[in-house]
């Protein structure tokens, strides 16, 4: 034991003193295995400085209270709620109708909920338009007496203090930065008179990008309030919870009191110690509430076989180019390496020491990634909070998962040595002493492992995306194929050998060089290989998608045409923003359209709010597709539901538009169908004379549009029911099928919604432009826009835009980084064994522009090599995974049609592109790249050595 034990030491010793010595190629493998052990402990150090303990969590929500309460929104009705608050049912669910909608119920009394002796702190919240330096912002404006110690915690005071009077606020880092004020200035709102001096600086921790102003209860939002009303405007929509602090904790004896005054309750001491399941209602009478949704056992065993092979495939990646360079490190110790031989030292002792490098190496690179990705989040860290919009709970460093993240660095290390451990091994004491190459026999097994690890992964993958749908066995199978022909690498790069006699002096040169010396050229050939195999997957694996993307793309308008649309305070600030538009973009003519309103005009689309309804088409019963009712399963055979599928009435689509209106119509002119791009004179003259154009068939009967006007929304609607209101009919003409309408339903004119008691407000203009509008020009649009502070739905119409021609570059970049990188390595080593015959080529009166030739095609000769085949082999796992993508939608879409679902169209098409540009770029620029490279930085002379006298 002790001699094994000494062996290694003096291995070690022998190993650490080369790496000294050879301070470059030490500090290239050091920094290859070290940058992603730093990126790893790094991310590890982040995501768990990032989560929260669960008293840090409670104190950013609840400060130091010790519950907070808040309306169910229930109307007084009981409730239960689950121990964490975050869900909440009614005791009675048949009492569902009697809740008005959108919580606009008479609400709950909450501090008449609060246990006796307990105290209260308001904290209050609402959003308004604030005047800033560069003209209107959306703020949210919350009123909370922040100096109060049981609000501590929540708000941290940056700089200046906390409010003292009612004139006085203070401001989110966020809100100043985006409004160009500063502690010490003035702030008002929108339609109140009232200034308030910013008085100080905060950040919510939880909430960094937040534009927040807070001032202290009833100072803020109580004028506004009232100021919005005088003007007619909608309110600033305040909420209000209340923070509790009581003697001993809030208990869940206390959570279950209030849920039945229908308040909802977050407690600390339940959060911190929830009670049994048993003893929660909600999960009693729900039982499935509190399931872990997490993933079942079986999805979190796939995410660990995928995170397996990433991290395999990645050690293997650094493993291959790591090689070499511990080959290059043995190459030129042989001597010394042959001293040891012939002193008495075996073969194990040999592969200790070129081992004992690898060790070294990932001993050192494990310790500088952790230490480095430990300093790096320390200074990163404020960039990171403000990047995650959320303060870190601390550095939190879990020591034995940056321990094994550092062993994966010492086993990369070793992994990397063993190859040319065991080829220094095999030499002779006299070859390594004389310093002959010796003879190299190839392996023969190597081959045959991995041409039986390529059938075997190419069946898999087949298998998974012809016989099935399943995504990991296509990816599984790629993976056990890439890892053959990894294998196959030296058997390949001899297949490569015949083509040296076509080939000119130079390039037949390094090509027989390469092919003779395999110990080297495989590793580097296989590095470049498994790095382009990847990329050109994911590669084509975009390009595909991207393609897919582009065929389904719907535009909203026609391209160039540019659409916004104004809902709040009733299109106040449309006027403006439609002129700061015509002021920036190339406008060659505007529609102008409306929306229908209910009630009163300050009604907003989609919310019931009381006293405001909406009018809606009504489907006519003898267009209705049969297969929409509960019991279609039980009506209708899969045969019948597949043939209803296809008829006209069950064959409906949605199209988003640029602009939309809860009533699904557009009050405008025939300019609207101008700038929609439809040229149809029927459409213009039923909209002259009055009619209604619609855009889809369904919902005509008779030539006449129905609507159903539902004058209050908020009233409750009876399970199964559906509103009720009087009908208005319009005459209507139908457009042509097939026509483009972009998402709009149906346009009827001013004159028409008038004549019919229909009430309008504006809502936004389309812009046909002389030519699509350019970046410069949109930029320059939000900056006005953002100083109007309207806050519109801006739409232009580009077309599709890809966002994959970054991630094409970017791993087109990357796979040339490491085929240059491995390429340089092998050229490294070449020119490490062919060090006597260029001196001998010298010698003979050789070119010295020669030594920079063979070198450069040294280089190319391995990065041809690897790109072809990593290209080969990356577009078979693309194929594969989109066959079994395709096999997926032709699942779903062949369920929708035994379903009798609608608007299915035709089958699914996935199409499969081969990106050639990024295949050109690898195959010849990268090359030819790495060629010009290795050329430029050899040095064309040499020093010669001269045999002294004996």
């Amino acid at each position: 034991m002790n001699g094994w034990l000494n062996s290694w030491r003096a291995a070690v010793r022998i190993a650490r003193r080369d790496a000294w010595r050879f301070k470059g190629r030490s500090i290239l493998v050091l920094a290859m295995i070290a940058l992603p052990i730093l990126g790893v402990s790094a991310a590890d150090i982040t995501i768990r400085s990032s989560q929260l303990t669960a008293e840090q969590s409670l104190t950013r929500d609840l400060g130091a209270a010790d519950a907070q309460l808040s309306d169910a929104g229930y109307d007084g009705l009981p409730i239960y709620q689950s121990p964490d608050g975050k869900n909440k049912s009614l005791v009675n669910e048949n009492a569902s109708g009697q809740v008005m909608q959108d919580g606009n119920g008479p609400g709950v009394d909450v501090p008449a909920a609060v246990p006796a002796g307990a105290k209260t702190l308001k904290d209050s919240v609402g959003t308004g338009k604030v005047h800033t330096k560069y003209g209107l912002l959306d703020v949210d404006i919350r009123e909370l007496k922040a100096s109060d110690p049981m609000a501590a915690g929540i708000m941290e005071l940056d700089r200046g203090h906390f409010p003292d009077a009612p004139d006085e606020v203070i401001a989110t880092n966020a809100f100043l930065k985006t409004s160009g004020l500063h502690v010490g200035s003035s702030v008002s709102a929108r339609d109140l008179a009232t200034k308030y001096k910013i008085v100080g600086a905060y950040d919510l921790p939880g909430e960094l990008k937040t534009t927040q102003i807070n001032a202290l209860p009833g100072a803020f939002l109580t004028p506004l309030a009232k100021a919005l009303k005088a003007a007619g405007r909608d309110g600033p929509g305040i909420t209000s919870k209340y923070l509790v602090a009581v003697d001993g904790g809030f208990t869940w004896n206390m959570v279950k009191a209030v849920n039945a005054k229908s308040v909802v309750a977050h407690s600390r001491a339940v959060s911190l110690d929830p009670p049994a399941d048993s003893e929660v209602p909600l999960f009693v009478k729900y039982p499935d509430w509190n399931r872990n949704y997490g993933g079942s056992t079986a999805e979190k065993a796939a995410l660990l076989a995928v995170g397996a092979t990433i991290v395999g495939l990645a050690m293997l990646e650094i493993c291959l180019l790591a090689g070499p360079a511990f080959a290059v490190g043995a190459r030129r110790s042989r001597r010394q390496l042959g001293l040891v031989g012939a002193n008495g030292g075996d073969r194990r002792h040999i592969r200790a020491i070129v081992l004992s490098g690898g060790l070294v190496i990932g001993v050192v690179a494990a310790v500088v990634g952790t230490v480095l990705g430990l300093a790096l989040t320390f200074a990163l860290r404020e960039p990171l909070e403000q990047y995650t919009g959320a303060r870190f709970g601390g550095i939190s460093v879990h020591p034995l998962e940056l321990l094994g993240i550092g062993l994966l660095a010492i086993l990369t290390g070793l992994l990397a040595a063993i190859v040319p451990a065991v080829v220094a091994s095999r030499q002779s004491v006299l070859a390594a002493l004389t310093g002959r190459r010796g003879i190299r026999h190839a392996n023969r097994v190597l081959p045959v492992l991995g041409l039986a690890a390529v059938c075997l992964g190419v069946g898999i993958a087949v298998f998974g995306s012809m016989k099935t749908d399943n995504v990991l066995a296509v990816g599984g199978g790629s993976a056990i194929a890439e890892l053959g022909i990894v294998a196959l690498t030296p058997t390949l790069v001899g297949l490569f050998g015949r083509l040296g006699g076509w080939l000119p002096l130079s390039p037949r040169l390094a090509l027989r060089d390469a092919v003779r010396n395999r110990g080297r050229t495989a590793p580097a050939v296989a590095a470049v290989l498994a790095a382009v195999a990847g990329t050109v997957a994911v590669a084509t694996y975009t390009a595909s998608s991207d393609l897919e993307s582009r065929n389904g793309y719907q535009a909203q308008a026609p391209y160039g045409v540019v659409a916004v649309s104004i809902e709040r305070e009733q299109g106040r600030d449309l006027d403006a923003v439609r002129a700061a538009v015509e002021k920036r973009f190339p406008v060659s003519s505007r529609a102008d359209v409306s929306r229908v309103v209910v009630g009163k005009k300050t009604c907003s689309m989609y919310r019931s709010n009381p006293g405001c309804g909406r009018a809606e088409m009504v489907l006519p019963k003898a267009n209705a597709c049969p297969t929409d009712g509960p019991d279609a399963d039980r009506k209708f055979s899969v045969a019948e539901r597949r043939k209803l599928a296809k008829d006209w009435r069950c064959d409906r689509t949605y199209h988003s538009s640029a602009i939309t209106t809860d009533s699904d119509v557009l009050i405008g002119d025939a300019g609207l169908l101008h700038a929609l791009g439809i040229k149809d004179p029927g459409a213009e003259q039923a909209l002259a004379a009055g009619h209604t154009v619609l855009f889809d068939k369904h919902y005509v009967e008779k030539n006449r549009l129905t609507f159903r006007i539902i004058e209050d929304s908020s009233k409750p609607v009876p399970e199964g029911q559906d509103p009720v209101g009087p009908l208005k009919s319009f005459p209507t003409y139908v457009a042509q099928d097939g026509t483009e309408s972009y998402g709009v339903r149906a346009v009827m004119t001013p004159a028409t919604a008038k004549a019919a008691g229909l009430q309008t407000v504006p809502f936004g203009s389309y812009f046909v432009n002389e030519n699509a509008p350019s970046s410069k020009e949109q930029q320059a649009l939000d900056d006005d826009l953002a100083k109007l502070g309207a806050d519109p739905n801006l739409y232009v119409e580009e077309g599709y835009v890809s966002d994959n021609n970054i991630i094409l570059l970017a791993l087109t970049v990357f796979a040339g980084l490491v085929t240059i990188g491995a390429a340089g390595i092998a050229t490294g080593l070449a020119q490490a064994d062919a060090e006597p015959d260029l001196k001998t080529l010298a010698a003979i009166g050789a070119d010295p522009r020669v030594r920079r030739t063979l070198s450069g095609f040294q280089c190319g000769v391995v990065a041809v090599m690897g790109v072809v085949l990593g290209s080969a082999a990356g577009v078979l796992p693309a194929i594969g995974l989109r066959k079994a993508e395709e096999r997926q939608q032709l699942k779903f879409y062949q369920e929708a049609l035994d379903r009798g679902w609608g608007g299915m169209g035709a089958a699914p098409h996935i199409p499969i592109v081969i990106p050639w540009s990024t295949l050109a770029a690898l195959i010849v620029a990268v090359p030819l790249g790495a060629a010009l490279l290795a050329a430029l930085v050899t040095r064309s002379r040499t020093s010669l050595s001269r045999r002294e006298a004996s």
